[in-house]
Order: C-alpha cells, then structure tokens, then sequence
C-alpha cells in the first residue's frame, strides 16, 4: 500500500482540473492546490522540520489547513492537529507532548498561543527530542496577522521565492498524523497513525458509504477528529471537492449545500439536529445530497425519522468507529431498524465482552445481554497504541483486541445497538442503566426537542436516572413521565428527576457532556 502523498499525486495526475477544495471565494483545482501543496512541503523544509517530526496546528477547517495536512504527507512530517478552541493549557501539554517542532495557528487561537510556547519542544516526560528548540526559537506560523508568532503564513509557506517540495519521502509504515482524543476523563491521548492505517481507513469509508468519483463533501467536521480526516482524504482520492466550513452554522451550510451542489454528508447527529431545525430547511435546498452518514454518538430514533424524511438519501449510514481503529461497524440502511450500528465493518470483528471483563474470549451469553464491545487490531486500518501512554493501552489494549469503553448488546439477527460509554452507565440499586435507551423513548415525545439522561447522586439507590430536556413545546414533567409509562420502558429506568435547559452542552465536536449535567453545569430555563 502507497504512502498518502503518493495517492494525492495520484488524484491529482487524474483529475487536474476537478475542483478540490473551496474555502469561501477561493477555488484551487487538483493542479492548482498540488502547487500550493508543494510550496508547503517546502516551507516545512525552511523550518527545520525533518521526517518524523511533530507540526502542531491550531485551525480551523480552512484552505490552510487542509493544504498543511496534504503537505505533512508529501515532507512525512506527522501533522497533529489540536481543537482551536484549546486553552492555553490544554495546547502546552500537546506542544510538550508531541515534542512539536513547530506551530500553526490563527487569530481565533492567539490567546492560547501566548503562553502555550513556553516549554514547546522540550519534550514531555519521556524527555528532550533531539534537537529541541528553546521557546525563544520555537517557530510560531500565524495566518492574518495573529500576535505573538515568530513567521508569517504568507512568508514561510507562500513565498514565490520558496522552492517547491520534493518527491514523496514517506513510506507507508511512517507516521501520517496524531489526533488527540477528546480527554473527557483526563489528558487527551495521543493516538498516532501510519500511513498505511491512514489509507485503509480512507479506502473503506468510500466502501462504506459507497462514494462515487467526483463525489463532494461539505468539510465542517474538524480536521483535528479523525471524522474530518475522513471526508478530506476520501473527497481527494475521488477526485472530488473538499467545501470548507470553519465553523458550523445551518444557515451557512444550507447556502452551501445549495450553492455547491454537495452530494454527501458525514456529521455527528447534533448537526443533523441543527440543520433540520432550521427554519429555512427544506428538502428542496438539500436535493443534491444523495448519502448521508454520522457517527461519533448515537442517533435518537426520532432524529433518525427526520434526516430520513428531511434529506430522503438513497444511502443512510450509521459508522460507527474510533479514532484508534475508525471502522468498528457499519448500517448501511440506519433507518431500517433505528439504533441498530449494524454489523462488522470491512476487515474487522466485533464482540461483546462481559461487563467487567478483561478477557477478549468472554462474551455475553446471549442476545440483548449488555457489554462492552471489543475490536480486533490485527488489520491495517488500526493504530498501534497510544503515544507515551503505557497505562492507556494497558486498560485498552488486550491480545490483540481494542476494548472501546462503549457499552453495547446485539440482537437476534447479529446487529450491534450501542447503549453508551462504561463510565455513564447508571447504576441505581443495583441495576444497570444506560442512558441512550431513556433517551430514544423520550426523543419521540413530540414536545421534546433534544434529550440527554444521567445519573444523579442517590443516598438510597446510589444513583438515580434524571432527564435534562430542551423543549419544543411547553409540556410538564407529568406529561413527560406518562410517555414513559406508556412505553416500553421498564418501570426502574424512568427519570425521577427532569430539568428543562436551554440547551444540551456539548464538546466541539457535538457529544453530549454529561458530567457537565451532573455537575448542573448547564443553563436552565427561566
């Protein structure tokens, strides 16, 4: 299998008038873009940074940022892209950890710049990288002027007088990038991946989703979540255009839907939420769109009813994956049987361990019985383990499977339905909770908009199912626990507490916190 930059070489000799990426006004073909590209690889040279080397980008989903990525693949430099809306403390770690050689950025993530660079390229505890600068010499690049850098975007990576990169110089074992996950319940990880991985994976999400050449994407899923990796280098190795968003907002998408014809979409559920909910939606403005996918957290059964009815795809995909292996399982018909994320994707197997269980070979004994799911890692499309973190791939990393933390039981016919993360399951006298199939009863209330359940503190069941909702329409706790009564639900998992919020937080990328709601870090109405 090629290393990354030869497969954008690739698409490019194949399409070089195709239009591949689009960030506001501004338009490159294959051809235009791979010259872009290659002046990149040579402003990485002009920096110092040599193959293997960690570059820290702080963007948004932008022209810049995805030329950097292509361009890190060309130089086999491992591009390690962090959240921009990361603190100052949160970006230093990254910087120290990855022993980042250098660092992108813009305006919007100026503030965290300033102290962030102190410490950059010393190394984390490990040690000192060889080569290290001090934080007096640790390039910082700025886009539009952003303060407290040492270069310019402009100067460094667009100089007619930078000469253009060379040739490919990475091999499909090396390192194409690291994402970092989320650190919901601590430091985020390090999750390094080769080329090969990187390619694999990219290889079957277009199986998957079954994307045709040409095929465009509406880039808003960020370029540091490996579901933004995902549509860049599936919508370039199709010839397609990559349609930037920095940031998301529904009205924006619909225009751009509309205006560039886009025909798939990858998104989390929340931004499915957002864009049906919009009052200027309309399945007429949506039309282009033939497939539609999400991933990154469970669709509600009512949502599910809405993207179907609302964007009537001729494929309807829930993926559900990682950053660590990316594709676990596949439902190419999520409509068909709501909840379900389907069966094994390409090249993978999927078991439900035992709660509690630190043994790949102990299974649940029978459909419906919950677990936690495991994957095998023996394949291409997984990482190896986490960067410098023993003790994460010790709790994760088990003869040869990944323990994903998801909960999860199949049904009769083998499908997987995934009913949350270990850490939220909600224990109350000794029954297990878990808080996505409150969700789905109380989603098809027609008064509720948006719905997120956890566990409270209990002195006598030790925790207790509580219900934070955003209403649609005015409805009582009342009203909402007859619903519940009159559902399948049984009798022990009904909410005995209900909160009405303006809104449902979120991390960046659209999961639900739910220790937020736990800790009533949230706005309630008035």
């Amino acid at each position: 299998m090629p290393d990354l930059g030869r497969a954008f070489l690739a698409a490019a000799a194949r399409s070089p008038s195709a239009c591949a990426i689009v960030d506001g006004d501004r338009r490159l073909t294959y051809a235009g873009w791979l010259d872009r590209i290659r002046r990149a690889v040579g402003g990485l040279d002009a920096l110092g940074l040599r193959p293997g080397d960690h570059l820290v980008t702080s963007l948004r989903n932008r022209l810049e940022a995805a030329t950097l990525h292509w361009a890190c693949q060309l130089a086999s430099v491992v591009i390690t892209p962090v959240n921009w809306r990361a603190t100052r403390d949160e970006l230093g770690y990254v910087l120290r950890d990855a022993d980042a050689r250098a660092l992108v950025y813009e305006p919007v993530s100026a503030g965290a710049v300033a102290g962030a660079a102190a410490g950059a390229g010393t190394g984390a505890g490990a040690g000192t990288a060889a080569g290290a600068r001090s934080d007096r010499t640790f390039p910082r690049i700025a886009l539009d002027g952003a303060p407290h850098a040492t270069d310019s975007w402009e100067r460094v990576f667009e100089s007619e007088a930078a000469p253009a990169g060379p040739a490919p110089r990475a091999t499909a074992d090396d390192l194409s990038v690291m994402l970092y996950t989320s650190g919901t319940t601590g430091r985020g990880k390090g999750v390094p991946r080769r080329h090969r991985a990187e390619q694999a994976a990219a290889l079957a999400h277009i199986a998957h989703h079954q994307y045709a050449f040409g095929e465009s994407t509406l880039g808003v899923m960020p370029l540091y979540h490996t579901m933004g990796v995902r549509s860049l280098l599936s919508s370039a190795f199709l010839g397609g255009a990559f349609v930037c968003q920095p940031r998301f907002d529904a009205a924006k998408a619909l225009d751009l839907i509309e205006a560039e014809g886009i025909t798939s979409l990858y998104l989390v559920p929340t931004l499915f939420h957002d864009l049906l909910g919009h009052p200027e939606f309309s399945p007429e403005r949506v039309a282009s769109v033939r497939r539609v996918g999400f991933a990154g957290m469970p669709m509600t059964d009512a949502l599910v009813r809405r993207v179907e009815e609302g964007f009537r795809p001729r494929l309807f995909v829930n993926h559900y994956g990682s950053s660590e292996v990316f594709t676990f399982t596949i439902d190419q018909q999520a409509a068909r049987k709501p909840g379900s994320a389907g069966r094994a994707g390409l090249n993978q197997e999927v078991r439900v361990i035992r709660l509690g269980s630190t043994e790949p070979d102990e299974v649940v004994g029978s459909p419906g019985e919950e677990g936690q799911i495991a994957v095998r890692l023996d394949h291409d499309e997984a990482f190896d383990g986490y960067w410098r973190r023993p003790d994460a791939d010790a709790k994760a990393l088990r003869q040869g499977w990944y323990f994903t933390g998801d909960t999860g039981c199949q049904d009769d016919e083998g499908d997987l339905f995934v009913t949350g993360r270990v850490d939220d399951m909600i224990i109350s006298g000794g029954e297990n909770i878990t808080p996505v199939e409150v969700e789905n009863v109380l989603s098809l209330h027609p008064a509720v908009a948006e719905v997120a359940v956890a566990g409270l503190s209990d002195e006598r069941w030790g925790q207790r199912v509580a219900a934070f909702v955003v209403r649609r329409a005015p409805v009582a706790e009342g009203a909402l626990d007859e619903h519940c009564r009159a559902s399948t639900l049984p009798a022990f998992k009904r909410p005995r507490a209900y909160a009405f919020v303006r809104e449902i937080p979120k991390s960046p990328v659209g999961k639900v916190l739910r220790r937020q709601l736990v800790a009533g870090e949230y706005d309630p109405e008035p």
